[in-house]
C-alpha cells in the first residue's frame, strides 16, 4: 500500500517545506527538529493501522475503559541521516525496540554505486511491526536490500517504510519489488526527477549533512 500523506492538508507540509528551504536549512537544529516532527506525524498515522484491545485503567476515582495498541514495535534507522526521523518515531512509540544500520554508497564507474551494509544491530523481528525510517527514498534499492537483510532476523507481522521525500522512481521500485507483501510505504512528497547520481530533484539536498554537518 502507498500512503502519500503530504496530499492531505496538514502541518506536515510546513515541516517538509522548511526542510527544503535553503535559508531555513542553515539552522541545523531546526532541520533536525522538522525531521523529528515529521517522524512524530508519521508515527501517529501508523498508529491507526495497529491492532488494539480494550483495557481497563484504574484512575483515582474509578475504572476507565481504554483501547490500547498491542503490537510489538521495532523501529529501524539507517545511520546517520535517519536519526532525527527515528527519534520522532521513538517519541511516540516509546516502548519500541530498535534496529541500527550502518551503510554507505560505494561509487564505481559512470556514477553507479552499490549499497554497502557495514553493521546491523537488531532484535528478533518475528511477529512484530517493523518501521524502516529513511528521510530520502531515492532509487528504492537500498531499502529493498535492507528489508531483505532484516528479514533474516525474523518475519515481521507487517513492515512500514517511512520517507518524508521520495522520488517517483523510488516509489515505483518499491511498488514493483516489495509490494504486495505485508508492506506499507508512507511518503510526505513525491518528486519527479532523479539525477544520474541518484539525487532527488527538487529534493532538499544531503539530509545527513544538513542535520549533522558535512563529511570530510
Amino acid at each position: 500500500m502507498l500512503r502519500e500523506t503530504g496530499k492531505q492538508n496538514s502541518i506536515l507540509n510546513r515541516f517538509i517545506a522548511e526542510m527544503r528551504d535553503t535559508d531555513i536549512q542553515k539552522d541545523s537544529m531546526r532541520f533536525r527538529r522538522n525531521l523529528e516532527r515529521a517522524g512524530e506525524i508519521f508515527a501517529y498515522e501508523i498508529s491507526k493501522e495497529l491492532d488494539y484491545e480494550l483495557t481497563q485503567v484504574q484512575t483515582p476515582l474509578g475504572i476507565a475503559d481504554v483501547s490500547l495498541p498491542v503490537n510489538k514495535m521495532v523501529l529501524s534507522v539507517i545511520l546517520r541521516a535517519g536519526l532525527p526521523l527515528h527519534q520522532g518515531m521513538l517519541n511516540y512509540f516509546d516502548h519500541a525496540e530498535n534496529v541500527f544500520i550502518s551503510a554507505h554508497r560505494k561509487y564505481g564507474k559512470d556514477n553507479k554505486f552499490s549499497i554497502q551494509i557495514d553493521v546491523i544491530s537488531s532484535p528478533s523481528l518475528d511477529r512484530k511491526v517493523l518501521v524502516i525510517c529513511e528521510p530520502m527514498l531515492a532509487t528504492g534499492e537500498s531499502i529493498d536490500m535492507v528489508y531483505n537483510v532484516l528479514k533474516k532476523k525474523g518475519e515481521p507481522l507487517h513492515t512500514h517504510i517511512v520517507a518524508p521525500i521520495a522520488s517517483r522512481d523510488g516509489v515505483e521500485y518499491i511498488l514493483k519489488h516489495m509490494l504486495p507483501e505485508d508492506v506499507t510505504l508512507w511518503v510526505g512528497a513525491i518528486d519527479e526527477e532523479l539525477t544520474l547520481k541518484s539525487y532527488i530533484v527538487p529534493g532538499l539536498g544531503d539530509a545527513g549533512d544538513l542535520a549533522y554537518g558535512s563529511k570530510a
